[in-house]
């Protein structure tokens, strides 16, 4: 018989349950007119990217609020170095030193004032400087899009070439910069699209220097319609088990990660229709077959639902797998 223990390296599992309750309360109404003292919730999603040796792309999903977040700020370590409107999602912050680590966190502001608690933190290590370099990257080629479904769209492309390197690659939706993926990645998953619509993306290559190449041609691509059910982003062939290890149960899964153009290093896990943990891969994440052991109970003949869904390279959560149930004993 073998023995899994409850946390095996390189997974480390992390409760979710007090983010989940501090979303849901942040849903509550306000009462009558009384003065608005309820905070947003904190910003979540959080992606930082440096986009040169100087320039940090830093995004993040929506906060709620009870009545509306007007704004948020951009914190490197304890200084607040950017402020936008609450209707955008992301910023770069530029005048960085090549070389630093600096650490960012943003909050939500709503119009009374009331802020919310910080995201989580990140740090970003900015590229080495690119002394007198006025030569941009090749333009990006073969720029190819498919729709995920109703909300997401998969972009795939040639790399460019540099004279030193390309730090990252710029995904442009019309004339609005909407994404940022690391000068190694040549494919990506934009989600948080509308049903049924028309979107035209290019891709521009850029470089320490912050030299940007030409645009890529465009591709148009259309969301299905509908409201979607996200399954372009949720994982495929997942299976759930159980074994009896020790005088105790546990629930085995498996499961092929979902195509987003980069690696998927954590998951949600549901059991019973409620939120359990994240699951975090460390080192390298699976790309072909990902697989998760966890302790359910010592009793014999319990049911249990359960599913997964990744949280995408963008910050934003993908769709569920099919629900498997199992029995323990």
């Amino acid at each position: 018989m073998r023995r899994i223990p409850r946390l095996s390296a390189p997974l480390a599992l992390l409760t979710v349950t007090a983010a989940t309750a501090a979303t849901l309360s942040g849903c509550a109404w306000g009462g009558g007119d009384t003065k608005d003292t309820r905070p947003p919730t904190a910003p979540r999603g959080l992606t930082v990217q440096a986009g040169s040796s100087t320039t940090a792309h830093v995004m993040w999903n929506q906060a709620t609020d009870d009545t509306e977040v007007t704004r948020y700020e951009v914190y490197r370590g304890s200084e607040k170095v950017k402020e936008v409107p609450g209707r955008e999602h992301m910023v770069d912050v530029v005048g960085l030193r090549p070389s630093a680590t600096y650490t960012f966190t943003v909050r939500a502001r709503d119009a009374e004032g009331n802020v919310s608690e910080d995201s989580k933190e990140l740090s970003v290590t900015m590229p080495a400087a690119a002394a007198a370099d006025h030569k941009p990257p090749t333009r990006p080629g073969r720029l190819t899009g498919e729709a995920e479904g109703s909300r997401a769209v998969m972009l795939s492309w040639s790399k460019s070439s540099d004279n030193k390197k390309v730090a990252s690659y710029e995904i442009f939706q019309g004339g609005s910069k909407i994404h940022s993926v690391g000068g190694g990645q040549t494919a990506t998953l934009v989600t948080g699209l509308r049903p049924g619509t028309d979107y035209t993306f290019t891709v521009k290559a850029r470089d320490a220097a912050d030299n940007f190449s030409p645009a890529s041609p465009g591709v148009r691509v259309t969301t299905a319609a509908g409201k979607g059910s996200g399954r372009g982003t949720a994982p495929t062939g997942f299976r759930a088990d159980t074994h009896r290890a020790d005088g105790a149960y546990y629930i085995d899964l498996s499961w092929t990660p979902p195509r987003t153009g980069g690696a998927v290093t954590e998951y949600q896990i549901q059991l019973d229709g409620r939120t359990a943990t994240s699951l975090v891969f460390g080192g390298t994440a699976p790309r072909d077959k990902a697989e998760h052991s966890f302790y359910i109970g010592r009793e014999a003949g319990e049911r249990h639902r359960v599913r997964v869904r990744p949280k995408l390279p963008d910050g934003t959560w993908g769709g569920y797998s099919p629900e498997r149930t199992v029995t323990t004993g």
